[in-house]
């Protein structure tokens, strides 16, 4: 949007216009945002169906946290995960019992325990992401490579709540 400086664009209503057309644009990014969102549960929930058929996507994201952290504890991984310790402990269990994930006690902390990922729970879930990562770059595959830029730049300046610099 243009910022102009005539005495007009200082008026009550000229700002209360500009007012209205940043709230139906904020309005029609929430509308985007959700599309995006439901967009993203679809793909959570058919890459924990490939690690695992019935997999919840909640134990999905337990495991792809427990990943990228290599080694975690639970409590570290609750907190994380602002999530219910019991049901984090039956989720990892299920990840066990699937030899996705191990459990082996905490050398500094005799009643805490390190989970980490397995060899296959590592191989499944590459195997699992590929037709996401393939969907991506085939979304994006028209995009000039400045344009992809300038979106991660402007999600980062979102999720930061930071202005973006200009």
């Amino acid at each position: 949007m243009v910022t102009t400086h005539t005495p007009e664009a200082r008026t009550p209503a000229a700002r209360a216009s500009a007012g209205d057309e940043h709230a139906l644009a904020v309005q029609a990014l929430e509308a985007e945002f959700g599309e995006l969102i439901a967009r993203f549960r679809r793909l959570i929930t058919e890459a924990a169906h490939r690690v695992s058929p019935g997999m919840l996507p909640g134990a999905y994201k337990v495991f792809t946290t427990i990943v990228r952290r290599e080694h975690t504890t639970m409590s570290a991984l609750a907190e994380m995960l602002i999530m219910d310790k019991g049901q984090l402990s039956r989720t990892v269990r299920e990840l066990e019992q699937l030899g996705l994930v191990t459990r082996v006690p905490d050398p500094k902390d005799g009643r805490s325990s390190i989970l980490s990922p397995t060899a296959e729970g590592l191989a499944r879930l590459e195997a699992a992401r590929v037709p996401q990562e393939d969907g991506l770059g085939h979304a994006l595959a028209g995009w000039d490579v400045d344009d992809i830029r300038e979106l991660t730049r402007l999600l980062h300046a979102l999720l930061s709540e930071e202005p973006p610099a200009r």
